[in-house]
């Protein structure tokens, strides 16, 4: 799939069809343009959802995680995102923290994360999934079509292309 999300901007911002994303996440996966259909969870600092989630094999899904915004562990590394990979997923979405940046830039993935970490979250279990959250002023919902580039992100309620 072939999309600039500049030109998405251009012809479906003013139809209101399209939230898009404040520049807040950095790009750490394979590949810098990935687009799919939204699944949300919502955790914080425990990665057994993600985990799980990722397990499951996807079509050109893309895993949207609000972690809080938190800054004190990782949610992601490589081995999940190697588990992202190998269900189909095409790319992760994390309001907080990745580590194994170097390996996960290797993978053919797309991958926005807010920064690095070196600490590995805790196991706990905790989280919710497939509910709406909010951050980078986007409302993210299961179901709705995520387009990012190194432009940016925009998400629509349908697909654009």
């Amino acid at each position: 799939m072939i999309f600039k999300t500049s030109d998405l901007c251009d012809q479906f911002a003013e139809s209101k069809r399209l939230q898009i994303a404040e520049p807040l996440l950095r790009s750490f996966g394979g590949h810098t343009a990935f687009s799919g259909r939204i699944t949300t969870l919502k955790v914080f600092e425990d990665p057994v959802k993600i985990r799980e989630t990722l397990g499951e094999k996807s079509e050109n899904g893309v895993l949207v995680v609000d972690g809080g915004g938190s800054h004190r562990c990782a949610l992601l590394g490589a081995d999940l995102a190697k588990l992202a990979c190998d269900h189909g997923w095409q790319g992760i979405i994390v309001y907080g923290c990745i580590r194994d940046s170097v390996e996960i830039g290797r993978l053919p993935l797309g991958v926005r994360a807010l920064h690095t970490h070196p600490l590995r979250s805790h196991k706990r279990g905790t989280g919710e999934r497939d509910i709406l959250i909010t951050f980078a002023g986007v409302n993210f919902r299961t179901g709705h079509y995520l387009y990012a580039d190194e432009d940016g992100i925009v998400v629509a309620d349908d697909p654009l292309v």
